[in-house]
C-alpha cells in the first residue's frame, strides 16, 4: 500500500469522526434549545382562554362583525398550558383576533393617534376613529397634550406578545431543524467512515491474496 493510499484513507477516518462529533454537537444543542424555549414558556404560566377554538371563535367574530377577510385559526389551545412553540403561535393567532374585536376590526395603521373630540369633521377621522391631526383631539386637562387612542395602544401591547410568542415557535423550529442537521450530518459520518475501512479491508485482503507464497528450499 502507498503512502498516498494510506493519506486518504487517514484523511477518510479522520473525516467521518469529525462529521459524527458535529453531528452529535448538532442534536445536543437541539434538544437543548428546544428544552430552554419550552422550559421559558412554561414558566410564564400562559393558559388557552375558552373561546380559542376554531368554532367558538368563529362566531365571536360574527358577533363582533369583522370582515370575512380576516383569517380565523384553525388550531385550538383552549384550556392548554401554553408550553409548546406550536401552541404558543396559536396563542397569538387568538390575540390577534381578540384585538380586532376589540378595535372592531381595524389595525393600528387604519385608527388614529388621538381621540378625537365630539364633532371633529370627518375629513379629519382616521377610517377606525381617532384623529391625527391635534387641533380636533381631545385635550389633557392636566397635562394639556391630546389623549391617545386608547383602542390603538392595545395594537402596541398585541404586537410586542404576539412577537415574542412567535419567536418562540421560531425558536422552536430551528432547534428541531439542528436535530436534523445533526442526524444527517451523524449518518454521513457514520457511513462514510464504514467506506473508508471497508474499502482498506479489501485493499488489505487484496492484497494478502496477491502475494506470493514462499516454497521451502529442500533439505540438503
Amino acid at each position: 500500500m502507498t503512502s498516498k493510499t494510506k493519506l486518504f484513507e487517514y484523511g477518510g477516518i479522520a473525516a467521518s469522526i469529525i462529521l459524527v462529533a458535529f453531528g452529535v454537537a448538532a442534536i445536543v444543542l437541539g434538544f437543548n434549545g428546544r428544552s430552554t424555549v419550552q422550559n421559558n414558556l412554561g414558566a410564564e404560566a400562559i393558559v388557552g382562554t375558552g373561546d380559542m377554538t376554531p368554532s367558538a371563535i368563529k362566531a365571536e367574530a360574527k358577533a363582533a362583525k369583522l370582515p370575512s377577510s380576516v383569517n380565523l385559526p384553525s388550531c385550538s389551545v383552549a384550556g392548554k398550558t401554553i408550553d409548546t412553540g406550536g401552541e404558543a403561535r396559536c396563542f397569538a393567532q387568538y390575540m390577534r383576533i381578540h384585538t380586532l374585536e376589540a378595535t372592531h376590526g381595524f389595525t393600528y395603521a387604519q385608527m388614529g393617534r388621538f381621540t378625537a373630540k365630539p364633532g371633529a369633521p370627518a375629513s379629519e377621522l382616521a377610517k377606525g376613529g381617532g384623529t391625527d391631526n391635534p387641533k380636533f383631539a381631545v385635550v389633557d386637562s392636566t397635562s394639556q397634550q391630546p389623549v391617545d387612542n386608547g383602542l390603538r395602544n392595545i395594537w402596541v401591547t398585541e404586537t410586542a406578545l404576539t412577537t415574542a410568542l412567535n419567536t418562540s415557535y421560531m425558536a422552536e423550529q430551528m432547534a428541531l431543524f439542528g436535530i436534523v442537521v445533526g442526524v444527517a450530518l451523524l449518518l454521513s459520518g457514520i457511513g462514510f467512515g464504514v467506506l473508508t475501512i471497508g474499502g482498506a479491508l479489501r485493499r488489505a485482503s487484496a492484497s494478502s491474496e496477491a502475494a506470493p507464497t514462499r516454497v521451502a528450499a529442500p533439505a540438503s
